[in-house]
């Protein structure tokens, strides 16, 4: 489980994106819905350590993100909407650091390398790569191992039908395993069906929806269809 106690944060002085922010993210998947602006990206990365609170806590398991960060992030796998990457490190090299922080074989990386086409270009730095292999490169290094918790900010961008296929098999894989997936998703139908509940976030506070998943991912598309007058 991944906790947030009493969260304040902002990224300008005065201007909160979450005040007093409580909200549990349990095993299984939940859909985090919002329009844009809402907190979605922002709370992914608290969630993953990216931004550290203003007040309060994010606990994963019950401990302290950051007093226990290095443990924390062994268990977690995140995917962010615009990846920040060493420019001159090559793929392989991002890919076997992350197997040596999750105590994986090397051979497990190319694995999952080869499973998002990425094998071939494994060798050129990040600068060398579009957005989009970037994503991929992250995403691939994100399913090494057996993370508790995936936080995915788009996962299905960018890829196409087989390699969508492979993640979803991945993300479900790791749900009958006891994880916790956090999804963040314009498209929402690959998500439905596996969710196990959805969290609206409406100006950084958290509305928990009732209905099925299924049932508020269809109420998420309706409100933005409606937002861009369609």
């Amino acid at each position: 489980m991944i906790r947030f106690e009493n969260i304040f944060f902002g990224y300008e002085k005065n201007v909160p994106v979450f005040q007093e922010l409580n909200l549990d993210l349990d095993a299984g998947l939940t859909l985090l819905l919002g329009p844009n602006g809402s907190g979605k990206t922002t709370l992914l990365k608290m969630a993953a350590g990216v931004e550290k609170p203003d007040r309060g806590t994010v606990r994963v398991d019950g401990k302290d993100l950051w007093k226990n960060e290095v443990a924390a992030r062994r268990e977690i796998a995140y995917l962010p909407e615009h990846p920040d990457l060493t420019p001159y490190a090559s793929i392989r090299e991002i890919v076997r650091f992350v197997c040596r922080l999750r105590g994986e074989p090397v051979p497990r990386g190319e694995e999952a390398l080869a499973t998002l086409d990425m094998d071939r270009v494994a060798g050129r730095s990040v600068r060398e790569l579009s957005q989009g292999q970037r994503r991929r490169a992250v995403l691939a290094a994100a399913m090494i191992g057996r993370p508790k918790h995936l936080l995915l900010d788009e996962p299905l961008e960018a890829m196409d039908r087989r390699m969508r296929d492979d993640i979803m098999i991945w993300i479900e894989s790791r749900i009958k395993d006891g994880a916790a997936a956090v999804i963040v998703s314009h498209d929402l139908d690959p998500f439905s069906v596996l969710a196990t509940s959805a969290v609206g976030l409406k100006e950084g506070r958290p509305e928990p929806h009732p209905e099925l998943p299924a049932e508020a991912a269809e109420r998420h598309k309706i409100l933005e269809r409606l937002a861009r007058g369609l």
